[in-house]
């Protein structure tokens, strides 16, 4: 598939009374020639593990930026769950990216009621979205990035994933 290229004109989007950026679902799809790597995206999950991009080396690895305080974060966490669960045969990584929670209490129990099957990086300040600058605006949340093989962003979704059947498609994608 070719390339979708985004450009955004004019001044940031608003989060109005939100606190963040409804991305509508919108898919990007980088061709292989224009892939960069994200800067580093490291640091402790929510049950106080590290965790790092480095440990997915080799591997395609989605990763999924949220908020337990976020109405679209949680429409869309079964359908993450079950194509991460359907993934896992292909050895797709998934690590979420809990922003702006108070606490890891509010993520941890975000996990616990949608069965989270995959570790998430405590951010309450939101510093790891830095990694994606120019990829990611830090408002829109939820966001969904997949890396390919060689750790490189390869499709981004900015806004809720529309359905199970699409994130897995910009998957099996990346992974040709």
């Amino acid at each position: 598939m070719t390339g979708l290229a985004l450009s955004a004109c004019g001044e940031a989007p608003s989060t109005g009374d939100k606190g963040y950026v409804d991305g509508q679902g919108i898919i990007t799809r980088l061709p292989v020639a224009e892939r960069k790597p994200p800067g580093p995206v490291e640091g402790e999950t929510l049950e106080g593990k590290p965790v790092s991009l480095d440990d997915y080396e080799g591997q395609v690895v989605v990763l999924n930026v949220w908020g337990s305080w976020c109405p679209p974060c949680r429409k869309e966490a079964p359908i993450l769950r079950e194509a991460a669960r359907e993934l896992a045969k292909d050895d797709v990584a998934f690590i979420g990216i809990n922003t702006r929670d108070s606490s890891q209490d509010q993520g941890l129990a975000f996990e616990r009621r949608y069965d989270v099957p995959y570790p998430s990086l405590f951010d309450p300040s939101g510093r790891t979205l830095l990694a994606f600058a120019g990829t990611l605006n830090p408002s829109a949340i939820p966001s969904t990035v997949v890396l390919d093989e060689q750790g490189r962003v390869a499709a981004s979704i900015l806004g809720e994933i529309p359905s199970r059947r699409t994130l897995v498609a910009v998957v099996e994608d990346v992974q040709q």
